[in-house]
């Protein structure tokens, strides 16, 4: 005799479900279902059809326990049945497949204490209670996983919910697509709120026909919100029939609730009256409120990206919201790219005519602006050098203008007030051929150096021609050596006129070596004063 499957593996050998036939695999499939179907109501007392559900509904589970099988056997069917009746099997395993739950999903719910259904008689009533309000079986593993408590409900809490619901009218298909959209719908007051929301748009011309017909299959907003945000537009004067009417055309409004709210709340954070905020949704053609959030969202961050001043910013979306809304824009670093052009021109562009923002979307082609801030500035600081005469291209223009880090725009600036402290333009411009650094400084530091020059080192301003490099030099490298010069001179061991740069240009080293050691205490008396000179 040969195995059931294999006709050439002998009786006694073990046949594997791996092993058999496409077609014998659907076989043992069937005898599976019909052996589970009998075992659970048979030999474990479960209503037929509830029995009959969970076999038909669960096979990953029906596939582990045909795996369990010897398919050498001639009656499959039997031996299935043999298997159920010596090796009970978790319940909870293929009632909650059957609900519409993957493995990997319910393993993390099963109960630990418990392996039989029957154990758990509030779990099987609210259960029963569900499928007599038609709630389909295969969706209510979305009410276990979102809102578990549903199946902790003591006895009649649940019916009574239903009964609430039936009494103002709702029928039970209508109530039963508004559970599996929103399962939060049995938990909480949601059912006041929602009988009240109800309410409010019957006012308004809107049935129940037209909300079970735009429902959603994922209505992720609570109910409470939504009713929240009705209220709200009528409490600031708009009328039901105005709001009624904003809902038709715009469905998403209401079923979106939270993500209306978001807007409202996004408008009014940067200085939109409620009422204006309100209004915003009345003056959209044509909206889906994700998208209006979301567009809203990314040119707030495009903004800050750009480093557009704050105020700017709140000026902008409060004065354009349903311009930003409408713009799903390009990514920031592409439109510095595209457009060609620095942060600062952006913004200026922005600000002179926010329209331009819709040329930016995703899907269109970015004309380029002009040079960028880098350009800009380099053209700024090439004009500037060939005021002061420097020949356009030469190489001496090329070699000043790679030693100058300052901006382009500040230039004429730290020029002037060079300027203003007592010399000629003329002698500033030769000072800049012979120490272009000296504009690599901010105004401010320019200036300290200078009266740190003229009026604490007591100076004339006439020295900087001699030895411009004393506006790039550290304040306290000058007063440190030019100290230690004067006490070296007051001993009588150096030169009175000793020029500036001989003292001031030589490293720290050299220095030391050539005038701080030729005097026995001077060691002594350059360390005493670099300790007064830097803590001070």
């Amino acid at each position: 005799m040969v195995s059931w499957d294999n006709p050439g593996a002998s009786v006694g050998a073990s046949v594997t479900y791996g092993q058999i036939s496409g077609a014998n695999r659907r076989e043992a499939r069937r005898k599976g279902q019909a052996a589970l179907l009998e075992y659970l109501h048979s030999t474990r007392s479960l209503q037929f059809m509830d029995a009959d559900d969970i076999s038909r509904n669960s096979p990953h589970f029906l596939e582990k326990i045909l795996a369990k099988i010897d398919y050498s056997e001639k009656d499959i069917g039997r031996s299935i049945t043999r298997f159920l009746r010596y090796h009970p099997i978790n319940e909870f395993e293929p009632f909650f497949e059957s609900l519409g739950l993957e493995p990997n999903v319910y393993s993390c719910i099963l109960p630990e204490d418990m392996m039989f259904l029957s154990d758990d008689d509030l779990l099987m009533e609210n259960y029963h209670v569900l499928c007599e309000y038609v709630i389909p079986r295969n969706k209510m593993g979305k009410i276990l996983i979102e809102v578990p408590e549903v199946f902790r409900y003591e006895h009649g809490v649940l019916a009574s919910k239903f009964k609430a619901c039936e009494g103002a009218g709702i029928n039970r298909s209508f109530i039963a697509k508004v559970i599996v959209s929103s399962p939060q719908f049995l938990t909480g007051n949601a059912i006041v709120d929602f009988v009240s929301l109800l309410q409010v748009l019957g006012k308004g011309g809107i049935s129940l026909s037209w909300v079970e017909e735009h429902l959603p299959e994922k209505m992720c907003c609570p109910w409470s919100q939504v009713l929240s945000l009705v209220n709200l537009f009528v409490k600031i004067g708009y009328s039901e029939q105005q709001l009624c009417c904003l809902i038709i055309q715009h469905p998403d409004f209401l079923f979106e609730g939270d993500k209306t709210l978001s807007v409202i709340g996004f408008l009014s954070k940067f200085g939109t009256p409620m009422n204006q905020a309100c209004s915003v949704f009345f003056e959209c053609q044509v909206m889906e409120v994700g998208n209006f959030l979301s567009n809203l969202r990314q040119c707030f961050v495009f903004f800050t990206e750009i480093d557009m001043e704050p105020l700017e910013i709140g000026k902008i979306v409060h004065s354009q919201p349903l311009l930003l809304s409408s713009c799903a824009l390009k990514k920031t670093s592409t439109l510095l790219s595209r457009l060609k052009c620095g942060k600062v021109t952006l913004c200026e562009v922005i600000l002179n005519d926010p329209f331009q923002i819709k040329n930016w979307v995703i899907g269109s082609k970015c004309t380029p602006l002009g040079p960028s801030d880098k350009q800009s500035s380099k053209l700024l600081k090439k004009k500037f050098l060939l005021d002061l005469g420097f020949t356009d291209n030469s190489e001496k223009m090329e070699k000043t203008l790679k030693l100058i880090r300052g901006k382009g725009s500040e230039l004429q600036d730290r020029f002037d007030c060079i300027v203003r402290a007592g010399l000629s333009k003329h002698d500033v411009c030769a000072m800049i051929k012979a120490c272009p650094h000296i504009l690599n400084q901010s105004k401010e530091v320019i200036n300290m150096k200078i009266h740190f020059v003229v009026n604490e080192l007591g100076y004339p301003i006439s020295v900087l021609l001699m030895y411009p490099k004393f506006l790039v030099r550290t304040a306290q490298v000058i007063k440190l050596r030019l100290s230690m010069y004067d006490w070296l001179r007051e001993q009588g061991l150096v030169a009175r006129t000793l020029s500036f740069s001989t003292v001031l240009n030589s490293s720290e080293k050299l220095f030391a070596r050539q005038y701080v050691t030729i005097h026995p205490r001077g060691p002594e008396f350059w360390k005493e004063l670099k300790t007064k000179i830097y803590s001070s």
